[in-house]
């Protein structure tokens, strides 16, 4: 199974530099129906905030956010100075840029004293990266994160990754029957209207071609 790259983290000097902005796609590729994998680093890369307690508070969240703008994640992990994160659209209304500046905003008092580095970064699935077999490769390779990291042995071992679809707790994204269970719970709640929202132009500069959808975003509206 082909693997995603890895995400790209800044260097800790530009965590607090506000001239770090890069652009950012039209707002309308985070509407609707659209995929996109997110990273939020945290500022000057600190640690000692992950926990159970942490943890709980960010699922709790991440449920408030996905019954806001209409939302599911197949995956998430928590590493020690950063978050990430894959969500999917559900509605016409769907607006992930709205849910991100709401889950750091309400996330932000149990990270303290440690801060959100000012951008959270994401990166736009395109069409050939939604596709089933490439979607899952992703999913996984963010799971495996700790793995790589050389936390824990095996992902599984791993207490802050998982899945929150609204209505099944329990589904995990480890588990073998669980795309199989995840497809056909996003075909019944997917609106046919957010496949519709109509995309403005991707920016003909300042992108790489292998990832040309890649940007920093800020959690402003």
């Amino acid at each position: 199974m082909k693997l995603a790259a890895a995400p790209s983290l800044p260097h800790p000097e530009a965590s607090l530099n506000r001239a770090f902005y890069l652009p950012r796609l039209d707002r309308s590729f985070y509407q609707g129906d659209a995929v996109v994998h997110w990273t939020l680093p945290i500022a000057e890369r600190g640690t000692g905030w992950l926990n159970d307690a942490f943890h709980a508070r960010f699922r709790e969240l991440m449920l408030h956010t996905a019954a806001r703008e209409g939302l599911l994640c197949p995956a998430y992990c928590l590493m020690p100075d950063h978050l990430h994160l894959l969500w999917m659209g559900l509605r016409a209304d769907t607006d992930e840029r709205n849910g991100m500046a709401f889950l750091r905003t309400h996330l932000a008092p149990a990270l303290a004293p440690q801060q959100f580095q000012h951008q959270a970064h994401d990166h736009v699935l395109r069409d050939e990266e939604r596709q089933r077999g490439a979607f899952a490769a992703t999913c996984f390779y963010d799971l495996d994160n700790p793995r790589r990291a050389g936390l824990v042995g095996h992902p599984r071992d791993w207490p802050y990754l998982g899945a929150v679809i609204p209505g099944y707790p329990t589904l995990h994204p480890l588990a073998e029957d669980f795309w199989e269970k995840f497809w056909k719970l996003y075909a019944k709640a997917k609106s046919p209207a957010a496949g519709h929202v109509k995309r403005g132009d991707a920016p003909r500069s300042s992108r790489r071609e292998e990832a040309p959808f890649k940007r920093r975003t800020t959690d402003e509206a």
